[in-house]
């Protein structure tokens, strides 16, 4: 069925070259990201969730019992 479809398209060859240039910019960007990022921001993020001082969102329970 899609190869039908396919068959009809001018230049479908290019689509597959386009997607593999989209992945492979994506991850050698990743990857330099990762490699230029700074120590201190990494160390953050990966305390973030293990951090105390974190607001966290709870039911108040005063509000309950004045109902």
């Amino acid at each position: 069925m899609f190869k039908h479809y396919f068959e009809t398209i001018e230049n479908v060859e290019i689509f597959p070259i386009i997607s593999l240039s989209i992945f492979f910019i994506f991850f050698i960007g990743l990857i330099w990201w990762v490699i230029r990022a700074d120590n201190g921001y990494i160390k953050k993020m990966k305390s973030l969730p293990m951090e105390e001082d974190i607001v966290t969102y709870k039911n108040d329970s005063k509000d309950e019992k004045s109902h």
